[in-house]
């Protein structure tokens, strides 16, 4: 529920009052019950942390770190697959041409 400030053209007495949205704004001071009151335009309701201490990320989802994590761990697996992928490259170069001398030999 939010809060709205009024205020007292009146008798200039200033309040915050708690009602809901759909609530018509009130009109009638409760100090001096004339019809001067009129409601304040508020700063909105945006998150206001007061505080030290208090970070963006420490309020992620749980579906957003298991995107994150996940989205690292495959920079990483591919990264070592394309070394992997290299490594392999290497031994099946060196496998064909242990096979070519072997065969070569064998003409010989």
């Amino acid at each position: 529920m939010p809060t709205y400030d009024y205020v007292c053209d009146a008798c200039g007495h200033a309040f915050e009052e708690f009602q809901y949205i759909k609530e018509e704004p009130l009109r009638k001071c409760p100090e001096c019950k004339k019809m001067k009151l009129r409601r304040l335009i508020g700063a909105g309701a945006a998150i206001v942390f007061k505080g030290s201490g208090f970070y963006q990320t420490d309020y992620r989802s749980d579906s957003y770190k298991k995107g994150e994590s996940s989205a690292k761990s495959s920079t990483s697996s591919s990264t070592d697959s394309t070394s992997s992928s290299s490594g392999s490259d290497k031994k099946s170069e060196a496998k064909s041409s242990a096979s070519e001398k072997a065969s070569t030999d064998t003409k010989s």
